[in-house]
């Protein structure tokens, strides 16, 4: 094996998650979107600073008639793929969520409750950023992690970035916003890899995310290892909720097998299906925004209902 390959390999798993380190205070002016299509409201934050990964854009989106001083506070949803969510200029097909209409009609409907969103914008290292990290260092031979490294352009970094997540930008959020910053109150969601780390991160994180909403997740090479973390991390199903689903135009019959095996997995550790945790499929549907955008509504429900 070549000796960077291994050097990058030693540095990687040397650096996965354990402990906290301190909180990065984030300062930056904001200002509202100008689009006379955009409901509710959205604060652009151009390369948001960070000391664990390269910096990047952040969306904040408010529901219309957001009250900074509301007693009751607001939701959180983070959101990967920050730049497909609003604006379809900014998509990568241009083709956003429509994030904001469809949050827009819950909100009012009340299907669910108040709910900022915030959209984190990929990069040039989605593949690695997103690429569960801990299962690569602890469940994966030499041989297989050379693999991973040619598939996804280098080791994973999602360590990374689930500490600019948890450490740096949530607590932006909680201060800037009028947030309820606690687990329950907080989600993640994500489609393709963002499904991916959105459910690597509850696993991770389960103090601090509550739910964790996957569409069309692209379970990752080799899959037993990620079966075997998930098995040994999927957090408890009290205080969580997890979302799965998936189309099956452009997958294989092997992707749907590897999508049945975690939901076996889920089933194993006791969640309950239609209580804290549900799984859909969408014969038909591409893996593409088009599709995410049509059925975004289902796991907003499922996940943001007011249960009290």
């Amino acid at each position: 094996m070549n000796l960077k390959i291994v050097d990058d390999i030693r540095t990687c798993c040397e650096t996965t998650n354990h402990g906290a380190p301190i909180e990065t205070k984030i300062q930056l002016d904001l200002s509202p979107v100008k689009n006379a299509d955009l409901i509710g409201t959205l604060h652009h934050f151009p390369s948001l600073p960070s000391t664990f990964i390269n910096p990047r854009n952040v969306d904040v989106w408010l529901p219309p008639n957001y009250d900074e001083g509301d007693a009751g506070g607001y939701n959180v949803l983070y959101m990967q793929d920050g730049q497909n969510l609003f604006e379809s200029q900014k998509s990568f097909i241009g083709v956003d969520w429509g994030m904001d209409q469809t949050m827009a009609t819950l909100c009012q409907e009340k299907e669910i409750r108040p709910t900022i969103v915030v959209g984190i914008w990929n990069t040039p290292q989605r593949l690695r950023e997103y690429l569960p990290q801990r299962p690569f260092c602890e469940y994966q031979s030499q041989q297989s992690r050379s693999r991973v490294i040619k598939r996804y352009g280098g080791v994973p970094i999602s360590d990374r970035f689930l500490r600019f997540l948890v450490y740096e930008l949530k607590p932006f959020v909680d201060r800037r916003y009028c947030t309820r910053p606690e687990r329950e109150f907080t989600f993640l969601m994500g489609s393709s890899m963002g499904g991916l780390i959105s459910l690597y991160a509850i696993c991770e994180y389960p103090h601090i995310f509550g739910g964790a909403g996957c569409l069309s997740t692209h379970w990752p090479i080799p899959h037993r290892s990620f079966g075997r973390y998930l098995k040994a991390r999927l957090p408890e199903p009290i205080g969580h909720k997890i979302y799965l689903d998936y189309g099956d135009e452009a997958n294989s019959a092997d992707y749907l097998v590897r999508q049945k095996g975690v939901e076996h997995i889920i089933r194993e550790r006791g969640y309950t299906f239609g209580l804290d945790w549900l799984a859909n499929w969408y014969a038909g549907d591409p893996h593409s925004e088009t599709a995410w955008r049509a059925r975004a509504h289902v796991p907003l429900r499922f996940l943001l209902k007011d249960d009290s």
